[in-house]
């Protein structure tokens, strides 16, 4: 399957760039991706993504393996986000102008074909050197089921299994990036999973607009110079100081010392894409909404049709395993075209 994108070079005006910077220090604690919560009765003794993180530990990020341990791998891909917006949440009030930016809604407009998109979601990621991100597609939406209410892992299977389609939220991400780091392309696979994987220069204010939700895509490694990478756990957190210094710190320690020109800063922005008026209307009113004990009983009833096993008599985390198992299938190219 085909996913269309479109590039930005540039893609802001320089001032609004160099404001972007001051956006994150303004923010001055970013906590690990890792650190965000679980689901009870949910596998919730695994990551949120766990998906992810087993393929990566198996496979590396091109798919020719990895001679990381468990350990290291994780340090690895357990990079730095915070979310500035969540529709109307602002928790960076000047972030506004950018999620509203009028020429990035009438991109997506154009792209998704619809004159009903609402933005919808701004966040912004670091890594540091020798972070990379694995290959993986985004968290989709659903009317009634979300990453607030829902797992992650979850959402993912919803998607990839085909079977919640008429609930879908279509999103469209817009990926930018600010700064000078060297490496750490966008890398992805814009023909499909089976077709070579693409990479894109994360140079400054640039960016990329494409389903990211759809389409598998990663991070390749962030340049390490000199520095060796620390360990990151979930409570590991990158500190803005002054002028150009961030602290990784891990409670009272300071593991590492970075510069803007040592971090891999993205934004992303995420609007949702109503096919009509209609569709639009049912996700405004909450009406037509699914839950999970529905989720569920659908999974269960295609795994029996498929002869593919069963949900009941399975504990949280075994339930979890098997869907993602079933119906989560990464890329196998391991070619950059």
């Amino acid at each position: 399957m085909s996913h269309s994108y479109q590039r930005f070079d540039p893609f802001l005006q320089p001032r609004e760039a160099e404001h972007m910077f001051r956006v994150a220090e303004s923010f001055g604690s970013f906590g690990t991706y890792a650190d965000e919560g679980t689901s009870e009765g949910l596998g919730e003794d695994l990551p949120q993504r766990f998906d992810v993180g087993q393929h990566y530990v198996a496979r590396g990020l091109d798919g020719t393996g990895n001679t990381d341990t468990p350990a290291r791998s994780a340090s690895r891909t357990n990079y730095f986000r915070e979310t500035y917006a969540y529709g109307t949440d602002m928790r960076v009030p000047e972030i506004k102008p950018f999620m509203d930016n009028e020429p990035l809604l009438n991109w997506a407009r154009e792209m998704g074909g619809s004159d009903y998109v609402v933005p919808a979601i701004v966040y912004a990621n670091l890594l540091i050197p020798g972070q990379e991100l694995a290959i993986h597609t985004d968290v989709p939406e659903f009317r009634g089921l979300n990453r607030l209410n829902a797992p992650q892992w979850l959402l993912v299977c919803m998607h990839h299994s085909g079977l919640f389609e008429d609930w879908r939220v279509p999103i469209l991400t817009c990926v930018s990036w600010f700064g000078a780091a060297r490496g750490g392309a966008f890398t992805f696979y814009p023909d499909g999973p089976e077709s070579p994987r693409e990479s894109v220069a994360a140079d400054h204010n640039t960016a990329i607009l494409l389903d990211t939700d759809s389409a598998f895509h990663g991070v390749e490694r962030v340049s390490t110079a000199s520095q060796a990478l620390p360990p990151i756990t979930r409570e590991t957190r990158l500190e803005f100081r002054s002028g150009e210094h961030w602290l990784l710190r891990q409670a009272d320690d300071v593991l590492a010392e970075y510069t803007w020109e040592d971090l891999r800063y993205s934004i992303s922005w995420k609007g949702y894409c109503f096919a009509d008026a209609t569709q639009h209307e049912l996700w405004r009113s909450g009406e037509d909404r699914l839950d999970i004990p529905t989720v569920l009983a659908r999974f269960a009833d295609h795994l029996k049709a498929e002869d593919a096993g069963e949900l009941t008599g399975k504990t949280p985390d075994e339930r979890a395993m098997t869907l993602v198992n079933h119906y989560i299938r990464f890329p196998a190219v391991a070619d950059v075209g």
